[in-house]
């Protein structure tokens, strides 16, 4: 008997999620030096991680030995006073991904329906299948959440409805006003799950404490993967409700979060300096790459993240092109968005190489047809 046919039902149709490419995979498959390569497809900060953080992680491995705090009490009590809500109100993560899995486990069945942006960040729809639920992807509009689409969809089935702002991979951001109508709107049988993995990119990001200081039924989740540097580290958080995260406490994993994770994310917290340095790079450079993007013929969203998205005609075409050249973007055919690429917005050299690359590509002609 093949383990296939000892394998519950549901995870032979389970869709994968396709990682970026990683470097080493690139150099090895290009003959380059792996030095030279430049990663702007999984939206990580080009400028490394928080360097508080990197002293704090060194401090920390020193305890290695030791199991880490299985509570995060530290860094929970960290998080508790730059949101400004109480430490039982936060869950923390090894990313924000455990988080999007935990409300799988807490609130998902057979027959359970989910709500999510047609082109919203894929987790949402493999932990939805992965628990036998339905997903009800809703097309997006001016490739931002459509509040009142999404309302449409929320069925009496409708247990989770998520929205991330800015959005992954289109990067538009929702209101504040919109996203709070949508948290008063919805029926009592559903939970808001706010994705905020980018809100550090955005000068003033949308604020739903009220929301759940109200008693509506709102999550909202954060990651140190991004303008911290931390995705390495595999580290996330949710805030919310005491009782929901009491909840989601049940059914996560002891020790879920390493001693090393919770140091560095506990110090990067504390790392303003470094942060606002990276927001005001990134507006730079966002606006470098639209403007470079746009003058090369490439129909491009800038949005409001940490990587823009462009209108190249085959993106899975220029991801290699760019690839043999040491510049690896993201393809969106998973997403539906066979014509796109998301790319991360780099450091000003390797924004710079990739619209100097990207001129070279488009003056050659038909050696590749990206448009």
């Amino acid at each position: 008997m093949k383990y296939a046919e000892l394998a519950n039902s549901g995870v032979l149709e389970q869709p994968v999620y396709e990682p970026g490419k990683p470097i080493e995979s690139v150099a090895r498959d290009y003959g380059l030096d792996p030095t030279q390569i430049a990663k702007l497809a999984s939206n990580e900060n080009p400028f490394g991680p928080s360097p508080l953080a990197m002293a704090a992680a060194e401090r920390a491995i020193k305890s290695a030995h030791l199991y880490p705090d299985g509570g995060c009490q530290a860094l929970r009590q960290e998080i508790a006073g730059v949101r400004g809500v109480s430490a039982d109100s936060i869950l923390v993560g090894n990313g924000s991904n455990e988080i999007i899995e935990l409300l799988g486990h807490a609130f998902l069945r057979e027959g359970d329906e989910v709500v999510m942006g047609a082109q919203a960040f894929i987790v949402y729809k493999l932990v939805t299948k992965l628990f036998g639920a339905t997903p009800i992807e809703v097309p997006m509009k001016d490739f931002g959440h459509d509040v009142d689409a999404m309302l449409a969809a929320v069925t009496d089935r409708t247990r989770l409805l998520f929205v991330a702002s800015p959005n992954n991979p289109t990067g538009i951001a929702n209101t504040e006003a919109d996203l709070i109508r949508l948290a008063q709107s919805l029926p009592e049988q559903v939970i808001f799950c706010l994705d905020e993995a980018y809100a550090e990119y955005l000068e003033e990001a949308p604020d739903l404490r009220a929301m759940i200081t109200a008693n509506r039924k709102v999550v909202c989740m954060r990651t140190f993967s991004k303008i911290f540097g931390l995705g390495g580290l595999r580290v996330g958080y949710a805030y919310g409700d005491p009782e929901l995260i009491r909840l989601l406490q049940r059914v996560r994993q002891p020790f879920n979060v390493s001693s090393v994770a919770q140091a560095a994310a506990t110090a990067a917290l504390r790392d303003h300096d470094f942060i606002e340095m990276c927001r005001f790079e990134n507006e730079a450079g966002r606006a470098v790459l639209k403007q470079g993007l746009e003058a090369l013929g490439f129909e491009t969203q800038a949005g409001s993240a940490n990587f823009v998205l462009s209108k190249v005609g085959d993106g899975q075409a220029l991801f290699k092109e760019l690839q043999q050249r040491g510049i690896i973007v993201r393809p969106l055919a998973p997403y539906g968005m066979r014509e796109y690429v998301r790319i991360t917005i780099g450091t000003a050299d390797q924004n710079a190489r990739l619209l100097e690359t990207l001129s070279e590509l488009v003056e050659s002609g038909p050696s590749v047809n990206v448009r």
